[in-house]
């Protein structure tokens, strides 16, 4: 019986697998829609739909330059223990090639596309790497970026990709300092780069929150605006990173370092693997009672 694309679909919506995995199991079973389900059931393809409901909050980001580009991703697992796996890092670099060379401007657009231009999907890809790997795994999100020769990109990954961070500075190739306004970020997390970045409704909000405070501590009203302006300094400090003091020399202002090397930061972009995601909250005496029961 000759397989045909509708063939193919259906029966990778039932089972998750790869369109090419769906292709073989078809042609295996001739056109025989549950002997292909079975058949991938058997190679353990079909798996990897099951997986896809669990929570993958661990993972790592990762970084790729190609000549003036470079882009920060972050790919999610369901145990850190995958991350060490070589072919979650394989995986990882076809990603990162991929989004390189093709420029997606969503995740949602990445999946869709021909895996380097040609072949099966992004997203039958990941499918395929879920039943081999045996764990739920998902492209959380990306960031592209492109300099010009005259300016530089910081990569910095934290213990394996457990936090990620792309910098580009302008006005100069020295990719070491680029590198340590990397790692500042990682360390620091700087919300904004400038105080310019700063909403207007952010500061009125916390210039607020610091009268009301002044206020409380019985500060008198015609001092408590100067005080407002002195402490709202110290927010900024806290959260914009030209503002804060270089973790490699505190003496020094990030902006003040980036200055003496005749450049400004251009933009940051900083990951932190599973953060915003709720995590499960497992108990391994119980999940092992409850299979021994099956």
């Amino acid at each position: 019986m000759a397989v045909n694309a509708k063939m193919v679909k259906e029966l990778r919506e039932q089972t998750g697998a790869g369109m090419l995995d769906c292709k073989k199991a078809l042609e295996e079973t001739d056109g025989d829609m549950e002997q292909a389900v079975n058949y991938l059931r058997e190679k353990g393809i079909s798996k990897a739909a099951k997986k896809q409901d669990r929570v993958a909050a661990e993972g790592a980001s990762h970084v790729a330059v190609d000549g003036n580009r470079a882009v920060l991703l972050e790919v999610n697992c369901e145990t850190d223990f995958v991350t060490k796996n070589d072919q979650f890092k394989e995986l990882l670099d076809d990603l990162a090639n991929h989004i390189l060379s093709q420029a997606p401007e969503t995740v949602e657009e990445a999946l869709k596309q021909p895996l380097h231009g040609d072949g099966d999907t992004v997203e039958a890809f990941i499918t395929d790497n879920i039943a081999k790997i045996g764990e739920k795994i998902s492209l959380r999100r990306f960031e592209l970026f492109e300099k010009t020769d005259q300016d530089a990109f910081g990569a910095y990954l934290h213990m394996g990709g457990s936090i990620g961070v792309l910098t580009v500075l302008e006005g100069t190739t020295n990719e070491d300092i680029a590198k340590d306004i990397a790692m500042h970020v990682a360390a620091v997390n700087p919300r904004y780069l400038s105080r310019d970045a700063v909403s207007e409704e952010d500061v009125a909000q916390e210039k607020e929150v610091l009268k009301t405070q002044a206020l409380n501590e019985g500060k008198p009203e015609h001092i408590v605006e100067k005080m407002v302006e002195g402490r709202l300094n110290k927010y900024f400090e806290e959260i914009c990173l030209l503002e804060q003091s270089f973790v490699k020399d505190p003496d020094q202002k990030v902006k003040q370092v980036v200055a003496n090397n005749d450049a400004t930061v251009k933009s940051f972009v900083r990951y932190e693997v599973g953060e915003g995601i709720e995590k499960q909250e497992e108990n391994f005496a119980e999940e092992v009672m409850n299979q021994t029961k099956k």
